[in-house]
């Protein structure tokens, strides 16, 4: 016999360690099962378990459990990413924690050494945390971003890009962290709003008749201007454009120019130029053929390249200098208070420049070509279907790829220089030396470049490096490409679109078919999650309070594609009520003898309510399994909760109760076999959302029936694929009428407000022979569920009766002598009339296009859902009232 409760506490490790040891998360070896593959997004190695992770790898690893019952060759690679940046600061961290040694105190080799043993004792935490969530992944092909296999390809799609021109060194703007001293990519840049200034400043025209006034939020950048522009069309500065005015401090003159960039509209009309530290000026500069000129160091120092009394300047300190200058100047025409975003570094927190420095580039509009028409083309698609148009608009305005570092923990460049600068891009060391042998026509000392490569350079090789390339392994052979990849919207250039580019240029093909695009989760007032906030929510904490089960079923319910996941404690809570649900009926069925039988066939069943949850749980099976195949995530888990809770735990267990405590031997037999089947599918159906919870009962369970799936885990059972000749379209009409009679028949004492200990008739006014003939054989269960007093077969219903129809039958409950009628119609008209004043102020407001542009998005949302909750509390009042009207 079942334990009264399940304890997730102590059986999810005994359950995952033991669906490990089975060998079952490894796809299965018949060379004749369809291959499905998938490749985990890799976590950072440095990471933590995020409640953003915990969505994905729920999603994840639902699908792969779907796919690997459904007896596919189902492969789900793990992996974690050695995330450059990231880790590098955690190790520097410790290093000056404990003793204020930094990494280029240690040297490159030995702190390089320092990080792959902090990586060796604290790099897996993901991974074990991962497999705390239920993560089925096959653990035996787990890769690492840095791992000898992948490295090797890396240093080959370098080198074959390089060579085919593809890659290249370029100067071009860059953001640059000050703090770490390295290029970062668009993604590690985080826009802050902070409190600054406009100064406005004045430049004289060279020949001394007149002035432009410019603004700037950074002052000490007009060390750098080269130019002052205009728009074309201005007519103020029109006489102007060609002409020059001299830069103060510098004292060099830069002309007037024009160009569509500036807005006339703002400001003045006329904006400063500075090519090499603003990436908008670096375009204008471009046109123009404007000397580039970049006044920092690697630290955000003034460099040479300003007059004397800047340089070693903090940019900060050069800042409150130039200003200081210009008023002493008295050019300074006003300072103008602002809020503004400021982009920073995520990891170091320091504000970003734009930085001119020679790094080296991919030419990714060439790549993305492919990639372009492999979506247009259908080759991958994406779901939702709209974040195609995301991917087409990155796409078709893509810019060359930065893809150095300059960090010593990563992918070092395989490129060599030789004493004359020339570069030698080759997979090892020794090929490089011979081919500057061959140039030089002798041996000769070369220097390798001290950079690494950006992290998502190896991460878009993840699909296929993975699984052994540029080695033709069978793995590669088998499993690329890959079926779905799950993630999130905010990566879909950084990386999607990536690996699409390097997958269609190294495989000819592309990295897989389709790419599901999860949600964003929210707390549960809809405002994202930030540790300032205090409205973050562990995902580990909550396994710990309510279990795996219970936080993967929330999050896959809820992960519709149209919508964010508003997540809250009291949601999670009472999923893992259905999970009690589950498993005390599992413990009814089992006290009450409900146990599998040897060749039940559920096509033969003969007793109606038996057909008709035979049908039902077919007419289920292929609702789930249609909508797990297309991604519905949240439409198998809520189909799956409504045929558990509703239709089988409500329903059908309650129905079943006199049947099994009956006299009928035949039909008794029968319901306990039907009963145990329909959980066998139920536990299969729910076991990719709720893995732990239906393991457990499929274990206690199984000396109850036939031989069982892979090594008897639930795991690999089979998935059930049930005809939908078992739906009974008799049997549905039969006990839908019961359950409709039931079901309104409760609605219409809750609306009005009938006593439970009161137990009216219920009268058939008007039914069809076949309903009276139902409703008179399940009179008991009626009686028992609805709490009245007898099924009536009458031909008008008395005074006081309130009437209902269900299925085209007339019924009526005489409610007259429990109830002041009048009275109600007075509580309804009123609570109607209050509902009624509560929708017209909600929607007032969200008709009002200005608070709904200016309010918070959380708060917005929040007045639509208690517009929604009105609407829907006043129907169901109106409902009631209109029965009150019809009473006879």
């Amino acid at each position: 016999m079942l334990d009264k409760t399940f304890d997730p506490k102590t059986a999810e490790p005994r359950l995952y360690a033991a669906w490990d040891a089975s060998g079952g998360f490894a796809p299965i070896d018949d060379p004749n099962a369809e291959p499905f593959s998938m490749v985990i997004p890799p976590p950072n190695v440095t990471g933590s378990l995020h409640i953003g992770h915990a969505l994905n790898n729920t999603l994840q690893d639902v699908l792969i459990r779907f796919e690997r019952m459904r007896g596919k060759a189902a492969l789900w690679l793990p992996g974690t990413d050695h995330a450059g940046i990231a880790t590098q600061m955690v190790v520097e961290r410790q290093l000056a924690e404990a003793g204020n040694v930094s990494r280029r105190d240690l040297g490159r080799e030995a702190f390089v050494e320092k990080v792959w043993e902090w990586k060796a004792k604290s790099g897996g935490t993901i991974v074990n945390q991962l497999r705390r969530l239920g993560a089925s992944c096959d653990w035996s092909r787990e890769r690492f971003t840095l791992d000898e296999g992948l490295s090797a390809a890396v240093r080959r799609v370098f080198v074959k890009l390089y060579k085919e021109k593809l890659i290249y060194r370029d100067k071009r703007l860059v953001n640059w962290d000050p703090h770490f001293q390295t290029a970062i990519s668009d993604l590690e840049v985080e826009q802050r709003e902070v409190d600054g200034h406009y100064w406005h400043f004045a430049y004289p025209l060279e020949d001394g008749a007149g002035e432009i006034v410019v603004a700037t939020t950074r002052p000490e950048t007009m060390l750098a201007d080269t130019a002052v522009a205009v728009h074309p069309s201005d007519e103020r500065y029109k006489a102007l454009v060609g002409r020059a005015v001299r830069l103060p401090i510098v004292n060099r003159p830069i002309p007037i120019i024009a160009d569509e960039y500036p807005d006339p509209e703002k400001g003045s009309g006329a904006v400063k130029i500075t090519p090499a530290h603003d990436f908008n000026d670096f375009a204008v500069g471009k046109r123009h053929n404007l000397p580039m000129i970049n006044i920092f160091d690697d630290f955000a120092r003034i460099n040479d390249n300003a007059p004397a009394a800047y340089r070693g300047l903090d940019r900060f300190a050069a800042r409150k200098k130039v200003v200081e200058e210009f008023e002493r100047l008295g050019l300074l025409r006003e300072v103008e208070k602002t809020r503004h975003t400021v982009p920073h570094g995520d990891r170091s927190g320091v504000v970003v420049e734009p930085y001119l420095t020679d790094q080296w580039y991919v030419a990714a509009e060439v790549l993305a070509k492919d990639a372009i028409k492999a979506v247009e083309a259908g080759d991958t698609v994406f779901v939702p279907k709209h974040w195609e148009k995301t991917y087409f608009e990155w796409m078709r305005n893509i810019q060359p790829w930065c893809i150095s570092r300059q960090l010593w923990w990563g992918h070092r460049i395989p490129a060599w220089f030789g004493p004359d600068g020339r570069v030698f891009v080759e997979e090892t060391e020794a090929e490089a030396k011979r081919q500057a042998e061959e140039h030089y026509g002798r041996p000769t000392d070369l220097r390798q470049d001290e950079d690494v490569l950006d992290t998502w350079f190896s991460s878009a090789l993840w699909p296929f490096s993975t699984l052994g390339w540029p080695e033709k392994t069978s793995d590669l052979a088998r499993f690329y490409p890959t079926h779905t990849l799950i993630t999130g919207f905010d990566i879909i250039f950084f990386w999607v679109a990536r690996m699409m580019m390097q997958g269609l240029h190294f495989m000819d093909e592309v990295p897989f078919k389709r790419v599901f695009i999860n949600a964003l989760v929210r707390d549960a007032e809809g405002k994202k999650m930030s540790k300032s906030k205090g409205n973050v929510m562990d995902p580990l904490e909550l396994v710990d309070d309510y279990g795996a089960d219970a936080l993967r079923f929330t999050l896959t319910a809820m992960s519709g594609a149209a919508r964010d996941i508003k997540l809250s404690r009291q949601r999670i809570e009472g999923y893992r009520n259905f999970g009690t649900k589950l498993w005390n009926a599992t413990r009814f069925c089992q006290m009450n003898g409900c146990a599998r039988a040897e060749g039940f066939d559920p096509a033969a069943v003969k007793v109606t309510l038996n057909r008709w949850i035979v049908g039902e749980t077919a007419r289920t099976a292929r609702a789930v399994t249609a909508a797990l195949a297309d991604c519905g995530f949240d439409e198998a888990a809520n189909g799956l909760y409504r045929f558990i809770w509703n239709t089988f735990c409500d329903w059908y267990v309650e129905f079943a109760k006199p049947l099994l405590t009956g006299s009928d031997q035949a039909a008794r037999d029968e319901t306990r076999a039907t009963a145990a089947w329909v959980l066998d599918q139920v536990l299969k159906l729910l076991h990719p959302v709720m893995p732990f919870v239906t393991e457990e009962l499929w274990g206690q369970t199984v000396d109850l029936g036939a031989p069982r799936g892979y090594q008897g885990l639930l795991m690999t059972a089979p998935w059930p694929e049930l005809a939908e000749t078992l739906i009974d379209r008799e049997a549905d009409a039969e006990i839908g009428l019961i359950i409709a009679a039931i079901t309104e028949g409760r609605s219409v004492r809750q609306g009005l407000n009938v006593p439970p200990a009161a137990q009216p008739p219920l009268l058939v006014v008007e039914a069809s022979p076949a309903q009276r003939r139902v409703l008179a054989d399940s009179a008991a269960l009626v009686g028992r569920l609805l709490r009245v007093s007898e099924v009536s077969f009458v031909d008008a219903a008395p005074a006081g009766s309130i009437p209902f129809v269900v299925e085209g039958a007339t019924l009526a409950l005489p409610v007259a002598e429990f109830i002041d009628i009048a009275a109600e119609r007075a509580r309804l008209t009123k609570e109607v009339g209050g509902l009624s004043g509560e929708i017209g102020k909600l929607a007032g407001k969200l008709g009002n296009p200005d608070f709904v542009a200016r309010a918070p998005e959380e708060v917005v949302e929040e007045n639509r859902e208690r517009l929604a909750e009105a609407e829907t509390a006043k129907t169901k009042l109106e409902s009631a009232l209109s029965r009150l009207g019809a009473a006879v």
